[in-house]
């Protein structure tokens, strides 16, 4: 028989994470963003579930190249644009829209044929200091697309560093005015899920750019993805494949780091560190066993881990366990870790077998 754990994945999940996203967004279209295998989750199967968004944003050109294999007739936002003059005919050949962020990118599209008239992200820095144009640098690349032959429509974005903390995005979404006020009346993108489930009516424009919460999460360390609104997509789940019985003063998995205090009863579970799990979750992150919650002890090991299910009625070899998911939240795992829910599901290895459910 297989290993126990494997992970379900929800369509209906991700149908309900979208709806929230859309009706944040009002009149504004939804680029469902699906970077990193659509954050652990497989991107074909992320883009039907998430197929009434107006388009998908990634990262790289095999994605994008998948994505068209798969029959997506969507647009496609390349987040990051193009890495090198080869890259410009494939915007054509798949009918890509680049981010451009810096004067290497315009080189490069001004240098090469994409085939066809393509349409372009120009990205301006507002403060985030990692991609993007300041403001002159903007400008300039503005007049050079909109005398590009090859370039169609323009739309203007920028990325804020603190939408999900107590910096805002106001002196972001006014550093942004600043730059575009010279330019018109231009198409704007905006907001990432922290911006739109927290500031919708500054920031939703025209585009706006939802990620973790469409997988089910939340942005905010404050605020639980349930009280958005939000399901989870992934449920990472296994069973108990032993239980035993530990005397005080006996001690549990590699280092022997957990001390037991009194007689406790500990389950393994079928699960480690080689299926994704994070290495360094200390004793005491949450799991659910059979529904109930409880609690780690003791290291993660590469192939299982050891939990205390003392007091819980019922439990044996084969007892079901949620290592996060339904019942229990990723972002919460993830906060116990020291890491984050996007971590968590982009670190979920090919050994977990995928079940998908309605």
């Amino acid at each position: 028989m297989p290993r126990p754990i494997r992970a379900l994945l929800s369509a209906s999940a991700f149908s309900n994470n979208l709806r929230v996203a859309s009706t944040r967004a009002g009149a504004a279209k939804v680029w469902a963003v699906l970077k990193a295998n659509a954050y652990g989750h497989g991107l074909e199967r992320a883009a039907e579930a998430l197929g009434a968004a107006d388009g998908f944003a990634v990262l790289d050109f095999e994605e994008a190249a998948r994505l068209r294999g798969c029959g997506a007739r969507k647009p496609i936002l390349m987040l990051e644009g193009v890495f090198q003059a080869a890259d410009v005919a494939a915007l054509g050949r798949h009918a890509l829209t680049p981010v451009i962020h810096n004067a290497e990118q315009l080189r490069m599209l001004a240098g090469a044929d994409p085939g066809a008239a393509i349409d372009v992200y120009l990205k301006a820095n507002t403060g985030m200091n990692r991609l993007g144009f300041d403001s002159q640098g903007l400008h300039d690349a503005f007049k050079a697309l909109r005398a590009n032959p090859r370039v169609r429509a323009i739309t203007l974005m920028t990325h804020f560093a603190d939408a999900d903390g107590a910096g805002g995005v106001h002196d972001q979404l006014a550093a942004f005015e600043r730059m575009l006020a010279p330019l018109g009346p231009v198409p704007r993108s905006l907001a990432n899920s922290a911006a739109l489930l927290r500031f919708a009516g500054e920031t939703a424009a025209d585009w706006v750019r939802p990620g973790i919460m469409l997988y089910g999460c939340s942005p905010f360390a404050d605020q639980s993805a349930s009280s958005l609104g939000l399901k989870p997509v992934m449920t990472l789940a296994s069973e108990l494949i032993s239980v035993r019985r530990l005397q005080r003063g006996e001690r549990v998995g590699y280092g022997l780091s957990y001390e037991a205090l009194a007689p406790m009863t500990i389950g393994i579970v079928a699960c480690g560190y080689a299926d994704g799990y994070p290495r360094h979750a200390p004793s005491g992150t949450p799991v659910l066993v059979n529904g109930q919650r409880a609690r780690t002890v003791g290291r993660v090991s590469m192939d299982m881990i050891a939990i205390d299910v003392s007091g819980l009625p019922g439990v044996g070899v084969g007892t079901p366990v949620t290592l996060w998911g339904e019942g229990l939240s990723a972002d919460e795992v993830g906060a116990a870790a020291g890491t984050l829910s996007y971590e968590l599901f982009t670190k979920v290895t090919s050994r977990v077998p995928i079940v998908e459910t309605p």
